[in-house]
This record gives structure tokens, sequence and C-alpha cells, in this order.
């Protein structure tokens, strides 16, 4: 469902379009990295002292702890894509250590995130890396416990609530999806080192305070950072086809929205707004988005506005006769 048709020049010339930008640069990773790990763990000693004079206190320190562990998941996930260091030995490194510290095994979740940019907008290669999403008529063929599981998943109550704080806190633990051995490795030496920190921690603040700071920034952070996902890719006007007339370019930019949010969001958030061009060129580091979409007009699509992102809370299926998400009404005799 696309809602602009490139034309034939941007077809071509798009590669060339993004790969001035395609390169990280040093200075400014360092000190994304400086400006976000050094509050963070302000934060977490603020929690852990805060737990023994006010919940409440801890709390509002757990809300803006969640922003930076969430600016974290995204230094991860250009790691994840090899953009934040020019080396893949340095990209792999960091990855692995920011992997404990956002409680997501790295290789593991690098090998199905590559096939989500692969594959995003193809119905038959759904799946992996990807929010659940049927078509009206295979959930219409679905038995009725299959139905209603799906409705629970995409309900916003439960998907942005206690499936997301699963997803990371329990799924992320465990070597699902027939991973290969360096990745379950992996998924085993990310829990051994979380357990470290939090047996550390509790030994010095007391495991009671680790936990009652652990746990809100879990799920404030896991809520918004599965929220961002969501809405990159479930929108009013988003894209779907079969594989035989699926494009990437098309994925990218009608498939993958432009999130325009306010400046402080995009700073704690890693400009991961700019998601139709980060589709197009993942080697684009995080920090240079903003600037590969201000010099490229083909790129300045219409933003998704954070009241009109709202919509795509009431869409869950797709409608592939008429090319377009609906609600469930869609399906009501």
């Amino acid at each position: 469902m696309t809602t602009a048709t490139p034309n034939e020049t941007l077809k071509t010339s798009w590669p060339k379009m993004v790969s001035p930008y395609a390169e990280p640069d040093l200075r400014r990773s360092i000190w994304q990295l400086v400006n976000t790990l050094i509050p963070y763990a302000l934060l977490w000693a603020a929690m852990l002292w805060s737990v023994h004079v006010s919940y409440w206190l801890t709390l509002v320190f757990a809300f803006f702890a969640a922003g930076f562990m969430v600016r974290l998941f995204i230094i991860f996930h250009d790691c994840c894509h090899g953009s934040f260091f020019k080396t893949w030995r340095a990209n792999e490194t960091l990855g692995v250590i920011l992997g404990v510290l956002t409680i997501t095994p790295y290789y593991h979740w690098r090998h199905d995130h590559s096939v989500h940019h692969k594959t995003a907008g193809n119905l038959d290669r759904r799946g992996v890396g990807d929010v659940p999403t049927w078509t009206v008529e295979e959930y219409k063929a679905a038995s009725r416990i299959r139905q209603i599981g799906y409705r629970v998943l995409r309900n916003p109550l439960f998907l942005f609530t206690i499936g997301s704080t699963v997803m990371f806190s329990v799924i992320h633990r465990l070597p699902l999806g027939s991973p290969g051995k360096r990745e379950t490795q992996n998924i085993w030496l990310t829990n051994l080192a979380m357990l470290a920190i939090v047996v550390v921690l509790g030994l010095i603040a007391g495991f009671k305070a680790v936990f009652l700071s652990a746990l809100p920034v879990v799920v404030f952070a896991s809520s918004a950072g599965v929220w961002l996902f969501y809405v990159q890719h479930n929108f009013v006007g988003t894209y779907w086809e079969r594989k035989d007339k699926w494009s990437f370019l098309d994925a990218g930019l009608d498939g993958s929205s432009f999130y325009q949010l306010p400046a402080v969001l995009a700073w704690f958030t890693g400009n991961i707004g700019y998601h139709h061009i980060h589709h197009l060129s993942p080697k684009i580091p995080n920090y240079r988005l903003p600037e590969c979409y201000t010099a490229n007009p083909d790129f300045q699509v219409d933003p998704l506005t954070i009241p009109e992102s709202l919509k795509s809370l009431r869409i869950r299926l797709l409608d592939e006769a008429n090319n377009k998400m609906v609600g469930f009404e869609a399906v009501k005799s």
C-alpha cells in the first residue's frame, strides 16, 4: 500500500544519495557514548539511593534512566549494523557490552534484525524480527483460540506493557528460534554477565533496592522500545506486498515511517524516527540520519506525527484485497 511511487531516477540514484553519510565519525560516536553512559550510571546510583528515601523519587529517576537505556539501545542497534565504528571488531565489542546493559543478546538480536531489514513489508517472509501481522483472510481461517491469541498479542494494553517486558526480560534470556552456536553462547554469556552485575550491585546496595530500581526501568524502556518499533512499520498507509511485487526501495520509503518527534525525544531515541532512511541505508550512524534527510528532498516524505501515530493503535490486520490495514471490525459478521 504505497503512499508514493519513487520516480525512475530515484530507483537508481538512491545508493549514491545515502553513501556520503554511511561513514561514522569517531569523535561523535565517542561523545554519544559519554553523554549516554555517564548519565545512565548516575541515574542508577540515584535510584539505588532513593529506594531508601522515597520510592516515588525512585520512579522519577527510573523514568529518565529508561530514556537513557533506549538511547543505549540505539547505539547497540548501530553496532549491530556495523555503523557506529569503522571496524567490525569495534562494533562487535561494544555491541556485546551494550547487549548486557540493554538486556539483549547481541548476536542473536543482530541476526533477527538483519532478517527484518531484508524482509520488511514482504508478506511472504513475515515472522522474524517483526510484530506479527495477519491478513484478514488468515484471521478468518484461524481457529478461535488462535484468533484470541492474536487479539491479545495485538492489544496495546498487552503489547506495550506485559508483552514488551516479557520480551526483553524473559524471551531474550532463552535460545529460541533455532539460533546458531555463537548466538546461543552469547545468550548464556549475556545472562551470566547480567547476573554478575546484579550480584555486585546487590552486595553493595541490597538486592531489594536493585530489583525495585531495575523493574521500572525495564518496564518503561521496553514499552517505549516496542512502541517505537511498532509505529515504524505499523501505521495507516504502510507498505505490504507479496514477494513477486516487493521492492526494497518501496519498503524503505513507504513501509518505514518518518516519525516526527520533538527534539528531546529525537535525542533520546537516537533519531530512529528517520526510519525510512535507516531502512534504505542501515550503515548510516544514527547521528547522521538528519543530515541525510535535510540534504535529499526525495527522502523528505510526509512525516508521521505523534497524534497521527496513535491511529496505528486501531489497525490490526491487512486487508489484502483492498490493500490497506484495518481493525478487527473488518472481520465482524
